[in-house]
């Protein structure tokens, strides 16, 4: 049976290890192996809370982003091999059809990206109710503002912010399940 001591060590290390993917070579490992972490570490809570929805809104939010990549890579690949066509019309056509391909591509991901940030403060929410952690609500909120604000690029800062939010957050988690 998993414990909140559980849950909170590897959902703060995994956090950090998260944060830690912006560092160059090892970024990416580091950030795959925080994304487990937190994934496991949220089924915990899920778990020790019994509240399914917990696991299961965090859950559509890692697929919708899965999903959500892989798409894009396509389609990214896809308008790239497209492009090879539009260079014999010369570089205004050219220009013009590797603009609306990139500035499609990065709508769709937005819109994913706020889909996913919605399931995600919705599981963020729930925790902060069941354990009585206000920061999982604070940082459910700006995982959302900045998924939104992404397209101004300003989300960015605020997604991070949110980053280190949710590192505080599981490290306030309490040893044992405050009973209502």
């Amino acid at each position: 049976m998993p414990t909140l001591e559980q849950a909170r060590l590897l959902g703060g290390i995994g956090s950090i290890l998260a944060i830690l993917s912006i560092v160059p070579a090892a970024g990416p490992v580091l950030g795959v192996i925080g994304f487990i972490l937190v994934l496991i570490a949220v089924k915990y809570i899920s778990d020790i809370t019994g509240d399914e929805s917990i696991f299961k809104n965090y859950l559509i939010a890692v697929i919708i982003a899965i999903v959500g990549l892989v798409v894009i890579s396509f389609a990214g690949f896809a308008a790239f091999m497209a492009l090879f066509p539009s260079m014999a019309g010369g570089p205004g056509r050219f220009l013009s059809s590797f603009s609306l391909s990139v500035i499609g591509i990065f709508v769709a991901l937005w819109v994913l990206t706020i889909i996913s940030a919605y399931f995600i403060r919705k599981s963020f929410n729930t925790i902060s109710t069941s354990l009585n952690v206000k920061m999982f609500g604070t940082a459910a909120l700006l995982y959302f503002i900045g998924a939104i604000l992404l397209i101004v690029l300003v989300g960015g800062i605020v997604l991070f912010i949110a980053e280190i939010l949710q590192i505080v957050a599981f490290f306030q988690i309490p040893v044992k399940k405050e009973s209502a």
